[in-house]
């Protein structure tokens, strides 16, 4: 076998500890795939004392997480530090300025300075791999920048957090209201104990902005996604939902419609006869369509120490065998710089759900708000009175442009009938 591939370290958490714990396992696995062994060589993190799990004292230690580009003797530098800038953005461009091929699994980073550091890899001759910053062990990115490659995408989405999927899954299965579930999936370790994040779409969006960029050839435009998140979702949506033939998702969807990129995270009432439906847990899951290969489903472990580390020694394999490619599946030069999609005349249908005074004429109201702004309803549900007097009204509404239901809600905003803020959910089309 020829010379090892020498990689240094810088994140020691439990995805740092988890890719030394792979490769101590694997090794030489991993050695007979990549036809040269993978060795750790240096290593930083935080606090030196803490005990990982694991043996340290083999790999050279460097205090200053920057330095690791320069000082250790790797070939590659591996960032598992986190956060879209500071000390993991530093420790990216130290890397690939001093011509080291550069891994992570920062989403947050790669979604706000991928086309950067993209720009900078190919500049130096260099790898810059990223697959475990979307859906953990999931090989998507691979999936999209290779095994699709041939195709035209149509459409990229799916269910990309798995804190999301797991609130909304305990949700549907015992019937507890949004708060109650949070505060059980922090207890168990599965949202964080600020929870921003995850339950307001960022995360989803990260990791969708870097999909849509590979996906469509465009530059990534973090920016540009819309984005909404699940604290407004409440055990009723989710029990009319069910009673509709639906299950809500936390969906990431990106497409590219003639006038530009559109890109949206959101909830969405999701068919049963989609598999999205059927992803349960903190599982993630992403769709793909090509124009000659079809519908493609990717599923799996969306987080975790091993699936992560997983995601993460695939690339370092890929470097080993001297596989680089470009990050975006083509080179930043020819990346276009595509506007945001409008979405007024964006065609489909709606869930509503609206707090009302619990009167006479509510109703009627509401139906004439949805007529005046064009908008077609399906299905009107309402439910009893609750403890305040308020009731439910559950909307659905046929296809039409998405203006005209903003429309019909924002003339419903100023009625004095209305308790709370309206709920507006997608559904999901074939």
């Amino acid at each position: 076998m020829t010379e090892p591939l020498r990689v240094a370290i810088a994140g020691l958490g439990t995805v740092g500890a988890g890719v030394i714990r792979l490769l101590d396992t694997n090794g030489e696995l991993i050695a007979r795939r990549a036809g040269r062994p993978i060795e750790v060589v240096a290593v930083t993190a935080r606090d030196r004392s803490k005990d990982r799990d694991v043996d340290l004292s083999r790999f050279k230690w460097i205090d200053d997480p920057t330095a690791l580009a320069v000082e250790a003797d790797a070939d590659v530098v591996l960032e598992l530090v986190g956060g879209a800038d500071g000390t993991a953005l530093a420790l990216a461009r130290a890397a690939l300025d001093a011509k080291k091929s550069f891994v992570t699994a920062n989403k947050a980073m790669i979604a706000h300075h991928g086309f950067e550091l993209a720009q900078a890899a190919e500049s130096a001759g260099v790898a810059l791999k990223f697959e475990a910053a979307v859906a953990g062990g999931i090989p998507v990115v691979k999936g999209l920048r290779e095994g699709a490659a041939a195709n035209a995408i149509d459409r990229v989405y799916g269910v990309m957090n798995g804190t999301c999927n797991f609130i909304l899954s305990k949700m549907e299965s015992e019937g507890g209201d949004f708060s109650e579930v949070l505060a059980e999936a922090q207890a168990k370790g599965f949202a964080e104990a600020d929870p921003s994040f995850d339950i307001d779409g960022v995360d989803a969006a990260h990791k969708l902005s870097i999909l849509s960029s590979i996906a469509f050839g465009t530059q990534p435009a973090f920016d540009d996604v819309a984005i909404g998140g699940i604290r407004d979702v409440v055990a009723a949506d989710i029990a009319e939902a069910a009673a509709l033939g639906y299950r809500i998702r936390l969906v990431g969807i990106a497409e590219e419609d003639g006038e530009g990129l559109f890109q949206r995270v959101h909830p969405y009432l999701v068919p049963m006869a989609h598999p999205l439906a059927h992803v349960s847990g903190s599982t993630n899951a992403v769709v793909a369509e090509g124009n000659f290969v079809g519908r493609l489903f990717f599923e799996g472990a969306g987080a975790g120490d091993g699936p992560t580390a997983s995601a993460v020694v695939a690339d370092l394999i890929d470097i080993a065998r001297g596989e680089f490619g470009p990050p975006y599946a083509m080179p930043v030069t020819v990346l276009a710089k595509q506007p945001p999609a409008p979405t007024g005349e964006r065609r489909g249908r709606a869930y509503v759900r609206l707090t009302v005074a619990d009167k006479v004429g509510v109703l009627a109201e509401i139906a004439a708000a949805m007529r005046d702004a064009g908008v077609s309803i399906e299905a009107l549900m309402q439910r009893g009175a609750m403890a305040d007097g308020s009731v439910l009204v559950a909307i659905v509404t046929h296809e039409g442009p998405e203006r005209c239901v903003a429309q019909a809600l924002e003339k419903l905003s100023a009625s004095s009938n209305l308790k709370g803020a309206p709920m507006w959910m997608h559904i999901l089309g074939d």
